[in-house]
């Protein structure tokens, strides 16, 4: 399997390959045709020089064998560094001058048929040729034609005509284009290889920063799989989208880390709540078998195992019913209903209690009914479970509040107890799992714990929310309903 960083070098690598095999093509391409197009055009416009100088030389009456024409053709040889050749029109040389300007004998040699068919045709030519084997190598060559004017008499006056008298033929060698050829692609080959080494190296360099947060990712996910949720992966300096991920990942241990913390305290805090029950239902039993119990308190045990039977029956349901909350994410069965009346027939439900502790009462509810969003018997639900908690911890005598108020689209659900004051380090932990404050803990027998993270459960589900303050023996719980 090949690890993303060989796979990103590898196509990095391919890119710079190939971009600089296109632009050594193209530049390759582009430098030689100037060259031989620049070339070309030099060699012509001598040809053209030449055939002219040499046109108005044999007007004037001077011959190719002249010394002063001679000398001319040998100066003009050595400076387009090229020979030189003059020929008749049949092709036939009569004096060659080479590149360094002396004399060259290839009289009585032809010039190739073919480049004088070419020459023909068009009445000048540019090319590549070995000029039939005249040369050992193909040369750049160029042949232009040597026009006098020619005088005539005809009907007693007297005509001028141009008339082509011989061939001007310049061939340069292909060694000086090869040698810049040569230093060119050197120079862009050493460029190259600079360049490529750089950007291989930077690749290198990028690709190894970009993947090393991956494997630490990688390498921090399979310390979770083994428990170790305390890993972390270092994001450093970096602001780009491999930083967002890593921040993300680290995010998401946190979360599990939490998540491993919280199951471990719901196993310690379940197995204290079970077995505090279950040793007392088997104190009691073993002491009424083994006759440690006497015949007349055997009735009073029993009264306590059945007690703590009901209770472990009780935090058995309870945990059935977080199991089902935390297993519907969305409450789904969203209707209309009326929040008053659900508070009302709640409280009617609870009326034994109130009266046992002798408490008042006082509602402040809205004269018309208050319409709301949500599932009308998990709501029923909370109501039941914060007005059994207030008047658990409300001190006998006093006050119980009920209170709705609307605003903002919003239904605002309030219940209010007079008791002990919460302290301020328990109110963020009051709606935890099996939590009990301090002075609950040893007289609340009938409280498992989930009651308040039930109701918070409810209210999550619902998209809603709910505050608790407690000051100067005052508790008050307070929720929000979306109103229809």
């Amino acid at each position: 399997m090949k690890s993303l960083y060989t796979r990103q070098f590898t196509m990095m690598a391919a890119v710079i390959l190939t971009s600089f095999l296109l632009l050594g093509g193209t530049f390759a391409g582009v430098s030689y045709r100037y060259t031989i197009s620049a070339k070309q055009d030099s060699l012509a416009q001598n040809a053209e020089n030449i055939a002219s100088l040499t046109g108005e030389m044999l007007t004037q009456g001077m011959g190719f064998r002249n010394e002063y024409f001679r000398l001319y053709v040998s100066s003009a040889a050595r400076a387009a560094n090229a020979y030189v050749i003059l020929a008749e029109n049949d092709g036939e040389i009569i004096y060659c001058a080479g590149s360094n300007g002396s004399l060259v004998d290839l009289t009585g040699l032809y010039l190739s048929k073919d480049t004088l068919s070419s020459f023909r045709a068009r009445g000048a030519f540019d090319g590549m040729s070995t000029l039939g084997g005249l040369f050992m190598e193909k040369r750049y060559l160029s042949m232009r034609p040597i026009m006098i004017n020619l005088a005539q008499f005809s009907s007693g006056s007297m005509v001028v005509s141009p008339t082509q008298t011989g061939i001007v033929l310049v061939a340069a060698s292909t060694d000086s284009l090869t040698e810049m050829w040569r230093a060119l692609s050197t120079i862009f080959l050493f460029l190259a290889v600079v360049v490529i080494f750089i950007a291989f190296l930077t690749s290198s360099v990028t690709s190894s920063h970009q993947v090393r947060p991956l494997k630490e990712m990688a390498e921090a996910a399979k310390k979770f799989g083994h428990g170790e949720f305390q890993v972390r992966v270092d994001v450093g300096n970096r602001q780009d989208e491999i930083a967002e991920l890593a921040v993300a990942f680290n995010n998401m241990a946190d979360s599990l880390a939490q998540a491993e913390a919280e199951r471990s305290e719901f196993i310690a805090n379940i197995s204290h709540e079970l077995k505090t029950p279950m040793t007392t239902i088997a104190g009691f039993a073993d002491g009424i078998l083994d006759g440690t119990i006497p015949p007349e308190k055997q009735k009073e045990a029993l009264q306590t195992v059945s007690s703590e039977t009901r209770r472990l029956s009780r935090l058995v349901r309870r945990m059935l019913d977080l199991s089902r909350l935390q297993a519907a994410e969305n409450i789904t069965t969203q209707e209309r209903f009326d929040i008053t009346e659900v508070l009302l027939r709640v409280l009617v439900s609870l009326e034994g209690k109130i009266n046992q502790k002798d408490l008042d009462v006082e509602t402040s509810l809205p004269e018309e009914p208050v319409q709301v969003w949500g599932d009308p018997d998990s709501i029923t639900q909370v109501c039941y479970n914060l007005l059994d908690n207030a008047i658990k911890f409300s001190a006998p005598g006093t006050q119980l509040g009920l209170e709705i108020a609307v605003k903002g689209g919003k239904a605002w659900v309030s219940v209010r107890n007079t008791g002990e004051t919460i302290p301020p380090e328990e109110l963020k932990l009051i709606f935890d799992r099996f939590h009990k404050t301090d002075r609950s803990r040893s007289v609340d027998r009938d409280g498992v714990g989930l009651g308040l993270y039930i109701v918070k459960t409810i209210l999550d589900n619902h998209k809603e929310n709910i505050t608790v303050t407690s000051s100067e023996g005052v508790t008050e719980f307070t929720f929000t309903l979306t109103q229809a």
